[in-house]
């Protein structure tokens, strides 16, 4: 148990963020939601490479740690959209420094 504490205190802001964006589709569906609130479906379609599983674990653990907010409209049948909280939004301008590096540096072969 103690070690574990330790472990938590010394590991990198790196590490924080990855725990808190969680899987790799978190970074894509933060994209997405940059360009504007969506509802789940339009979201799978412009995600086609993400499965519907996938789509819905990203979207629950960034709904958990603040980083998306989940509204639902009491419609029949219910209607669930997704936006970007200020906490996710705040994370847009670390994206596009990604995105900068990418396309200096990446082969975009290797990304497919």
């Amino acid at each position: 148990m103690e070690n574990m504490q330790k472990e938590e205190q010394n590991s990198s802001p790196i590490c924080s963020v990855l725990q808190i964006l969680g899987a790799k589709w978190s970074f894509l569906v933060i994209a997405e939601l940059a360009k504007g609130p969506r509802r789940f479906q339009q979201l799978h379609r412009d995600l086609v490479i993400v499965r519907t599983q996938s789509l819905t674990d990203a979207l629950r653990h960034l709904e958990k740690n603040g980083i998306v907010h989940r509204d639902v409209f009491p419609t029949v049948p219910v209607s669930v959209e997704y936006s970007l909280t200020e906490k996710g939004a705040d994370f847009q301008s670390s994206l596009k420094e990604m995105e900068k590096w990418a396309l200096k540096w990446g082969d975009s072969t290797q990304f497919i």
